[in-house]
């Protein structure tokens, strides 16, 4: 028996895979980050400090170590303020170390692709911390701007302080 095509039926659509208004996306939280490592000798008593400010809330961060490099306390700052971050978040991070900066967004691509070894086949120095904080700051959308430090930039002034409160707190223990 054959249909003629006035006939056919055409299938009813599949509501199931129907468009639907697209969810509107969720703001994810914006926070901006200062953050400033402090050493007394090098190595030395040494402090990290950090400044978050979201909408019109401020936390400020603040410790040290007896023993450390500036280096370290760089590091220690910013992986304190991420780990401070209780959901994901848009983040600016303001930082006066170039070490810290060019260390996440550009060389650390190469370390990871050569287990964590430098362009001359070394270990990467403070490799604990950096991959804490790679970790970190794959949680949330970070964009990294370097300051230079101690040149009246608010912030970074204020994250020095609290650096320096960090290295008074370690040579007090």
């Amino acid at each position: 028996m054959s249909t003629s095509p006035s006939s056919q039926t055409s299938p009813s659509p599949d509501t199931s895979t129907a468009t639907r208004p697209a969810a509107p996306a969720i703001a994810l939280p914006e926070v901006v980050v200062y953050t400033d490592g402090a050493c007394k000798g090098n190595p030395g008593p040494g402090g990290w400090g950090a400044w978050l400010v979201s909408g019109g809330h401020e936390k400020e961060l603040w410790g040290g170590e007896a023993g450390t490099t500036n280096n370290r306390m760089e590091l220690t700052a910013v992986i304190e303020a991420l780990a401070s971050l209780k959901r994901t978040c848009r983040i600016t991070v303001y930082t006066d170390s170039e070490y810290v900066k060019n260390g996440i967004t550009t060389w650390i691509h190469g370390w990871k692709s050569r287990g964590w070894l430098t362009s001359d086949r070394k270990p990467v120095k403070n490799v604990d911390l950096w991959k804490r904080l790679d970790g970190l700051a794959a949680l949330h959308r970070v964009e990294w701007r370097w300051v230079r430090g101690h040149n009246g930039d608010p912030g970074n002034e204020r994250a020095d302080a609290l650096a320096n409160r960090g290295v008074d707190s370690a040579r007090r223990s």
